[in-house]
């Protein structure tokens, strides 16, 4: 089975999640829904990129998307935040590090 392959049969060409980004996708996300931030999810896997795209609301487009393009490893990183108008928040190769930008609005000032 190939490493980009999520399914057996579905295709050499598909890039998807591997279970441990996953893992530390749904962390973040389970933190910011207890947060009352986020409140829906989305997951598509494509020909050259996966996409964990998270909503505020499930009819309205996605505030984030978390992306997983591999070709661009060897680059600036596989793995980016971008906002719902296209501003790429963070780039790089390590998923956590990337995923720091998001955490920074669980940060509230106490009174």
């Amino acid at each position: 089975m190939n490493s980009l392959t999520p399914f057996p049969g579905q295709g050499s060409d598909v890039v998807a999640f591997h279970r441990t980004e996953l893992n530390v996708i749904l962390s973040l996300y389970g933190r910011m829904v207890a947060a009352g931030e986020w409140r829906d999810y989305g997951i598509s896997s494509l020909r050259d990129v996966a996409v964990f795209s998270v909503f505020r609301r499930t009819a309205e487009h996605p505030l984030y998307r978390i992306e997983k393009r591999p070709k661009l490893r060897q680059r600036q990183g596989e793995y980016a935040v971008i906002t719902m108008e296209g501003q790429v928040l963070k780039r790089g190769h390590d998923l956590k590090t990337v995923l720091r930008v998001l955490e920074r609005k669980l940060i509230r000032a106490v009174e």
